[in-house]
């Protein structure tokens, strides 16, 4: 297992929002929908851009990069669309309490 650490408390992100974090040497875009929290690797594939700037679609559980428009899978953080077309990190998100921590490799 990786190293374990608290971004923040459940009620500091409201449904639909995104907010960046940076934890070491990893910069970690956390998105929350309703009651699920999803974490991925900040920087966009294709240009190095925050997707924490971008828009969360909900429905579609998808982050859209600002830049170019390119939307990554919340799950898998897999391209949805071009012009990136390599995948970005994905965390697992471990919740206890009201902490939402991300689990590092």
């Amino acid at each position: 297992m990786g190293e374990r650490v608290v971004l923040c408390r459940r009620g500091d992100l409201a449904s639909g929002e995104v907010r960046r974090f940076d934890v070491g040497d990893h910069r970690v875009a956390l998105v929350r929908i309703e009651e699920d929290f999803y974490a991925l690797g900040d920087r966009c594939s294709h240009e190095d851009y925050s997707l924490a700037e971008g828009e969360v679609w909900p429905d579609e559980r998808e982050l859209e990069c600002p830049q170019h428009g390119s939307t990554f899978d919340l799950t898998t953080g897999e391209p949805c669309s071009l012009p990136a077309t390599k995948p970005v990190p994905v965390y697992e998100i471990d919740l206890e309490g009201d902490d939402v921590a991300v689990v590092l490799p």
